[in-house]
């Protein structure tokens, strides 16, 4: 198959263009249909890969759920997704299913440096968007994407599935109960494992990842022209112009459910180290990794991350004058954030004699669940609400509003890494 070629643009070129496209698309877009409690909603996916077929799995098991059509530029993907959505339109261009009138609102699951595109032409269609985390790749995509949320009236839902959990209900309760005290440590952690000579994050490719069957300029997206690279594409999450590593896989997850539970501001410095240490196969982003970050009021967070061992799994310690907060699981949770043990309260009997042990019993509220339901009642979604409660209440900008700021925090830690690198070592800490 002969391949066009097509001129890419750079980052900035393409943020610019997507900015007064998406105000001019927004302007002309049609009013989207008004949505009943038992109106079946009209789903389309961008990103059919294993997360993309999970986030699909979980909503086709929702009441009046039904998937119209998919984009991905891998024609695999297509045949994938069709096993459980037979009648589903595929396409490789994520514009032309945009552009289809049936489609109430859009799962995004592709590729983290794809997302801000994808957000921008998805509110700009005038579609609801239950956006995979991380929201963006770069701060400049964060900003361009909270600007496109302002101007619109869409629901917006980030895949931070913890913050719908019991134990996110649980713990905060705690803390605003006062049974926790003054907090000035948090200590968290995420370990995984493979067998030596595997990587974590390494799949096998597919004798079908050809030229002929993955639209590859729309895979690089404005990244510097390079031949078809079948394992580049199939192992993005190993590469910085793709991926950001662990801390925009996994780490957010937590320092996202740390901030909500103690309603924290945005960290004003962060320290790291960290390398690939566990497997020289080629990645560039590290498997081992060590971070903290201060916060305002004397608050310090650590998150360490390892691919070498699986011990203990993930979790957080929220270590207070009168009582700590533990929440355990195993170390494949993440993804699904169902715990294998949950969240506890312990008193701290220094300061809390009489107070007694608490075991956390709030049942979770589904994430997809919870923004369907926002797309018809119109009401703002668990992230921005739970997370960033010190945020105007009647905003409904505001998870964009911290994720702006938080991905702000995520890529200067990431950049932090780089020069560890490539040997720069600069200074010790970064000031927000």
């Amino acid at each position: 198959m002969t391949q066009r070629r097509k001129k890419t643009i750079g980052r900035r070129q393409f943020l610019a263009r997507s900015g007064a496209a998406g105000a001019a698309l927004w302007a002309l877009s049609p009013t989207a249909r008004v949505l009943g409690a038992n109106d079946r909603l009209r789903l389309g996916l961008i990103g059919g890969g294993a997360r993309g077929q999970e986030l699909l799995s979980q909503a086709l098991k929702l009441p009046n759920v039904e998937l119209v059509a998919l984009a991905d530029v891998y024609t695999r993907r297509h045949d994938e997704v069709r096993r459980v959505a037979p009648a589903a339109r595929a396409f490789r261009d994520h514009r032309r299913l945009l552009e289809l009138q049936d489609v109430d609102a859009v799962l995004v699951a592709s590729p983290l440096h794809c997302h801000a595109r994808h957000f921008l032409d998805t509110i700009a269609a005038g579609k609801d968007l239950y956006s995979e985390k991380t929201m963006t790749w770069s701060i400049p995509e964060a900003e361009a994407c909270l600007a496109a949320a302002k101007r619109s009236d869409r629901v917006v839902q980030i895949g931070l599935q913890h913050v719908s959990t019991g134990a996110f209900a649980d713990a905060r309760k705690w803390v605003a109960d006062g049974l926790v005290g003054k907090v000035t440590a948090v200590e968290s952690w995420m370990s995984r494992n493979t067998p030596r000579g595997h990587g974590q994050w390494v799949r096998p490719v597919p004798p079908d990842c050809t030229a002929d069957n993955v639209q590859w300029d729309l895979f690089l997206n404005g990244r510097p022209a390079r031949p078809f690279d079948a394992f580049r594409f199939i192992n993005w999450r190993l590469f910085w112009e793709y991926s950001g590593g662990n801390i925009t896989e996994n780490m957010v997850h937590q320092i996202s459910w740390i901030m909500g539970v103690l309603d924290l501001p945005v960290p004003i410095a962060a320290y790291m180290s960290g390398g690939v240490f566990s497997e020289k196969d080629g990645r560039e982003v590290p498997d081992t990794i060590a971070v903290t970050l201060d916060f305002p009021g004397d608050l310090v967070v650590s998150w360490q991350s390892t691919f070498s061992n699986s011990r203990y799994g993930l979790g957080e310690r929220i270590l207070g004058s009168h009582g700590t907060v533990e929440r355990v699981s195993g170390s494949t949770d993440m993804v699904t954030g169902r715990l294998t043990s949950g969240v506890r309260y312990d008193p701290e009997k220094v300061n809390r004699p009489d107070g007694a042990a608490v075991v956390g019993e709030s049942a979770n509220q589904g994430h997809m669940a919870n923004f369907f339901d926002c797309v018809r009642t119109r009401k703002t979604p668990n992230a921005p609400e739970m997370l960033f409660t010190r945020l105007k209440a009647s905003s409904p900008a505001r998870l964009r509003c911290i994720e702006s700021a938080y991905s702000r925090a995520c890529r200067r830690v990431t950049k932090l890494l780089r020069a560890l690198r490539a040997r720069r070592f600069p200074d010790t800490a970064t000031t927000f």
